[in-house]
């Protein structure tokens, strides 16, 4: 392989990489505690999940996370919408 095909395999590999972090709002599991969280932006090298209900944010890496699956998501607006109903005495 020629150094111009090498590099340019490189550029696509990152293009790539790039191309798989979740954008705002997306909601992701962090694939190092399994805790499913809404990325809620991106600081230095980290991306700042909150936790659908609310609570405090954590940072995680960019390649630590993956997109919640459809019945991940399922069960997560289903806790956020039980929470909403909750009231207290």
């Amino acid at each position: 392989m020629a150094t111009g095909d090498r590099r340019a395999a490189a550029e696509e590999a990152a293009e790539g990489a790039e191309a798989e972090v979740p954008c705002c709002g997306a909601l992701v599991v962090d694939t190092r505690t399994g805790r499913v969280g809404v990325v809620m932006g991106a600081e230095g090298p980290y991306l700042q999940l909150r936790p659908p209900r609310g609570g405090r944010e954590w940072d995680c890496p960019p390649g630590n996370v993956r997109l919640a699956s459809p019945s991940e998501r399922l069960s997560a607006k289903v806790a956020e919408a039980n929470a909403a109903r909750r009231w207290a005495p």
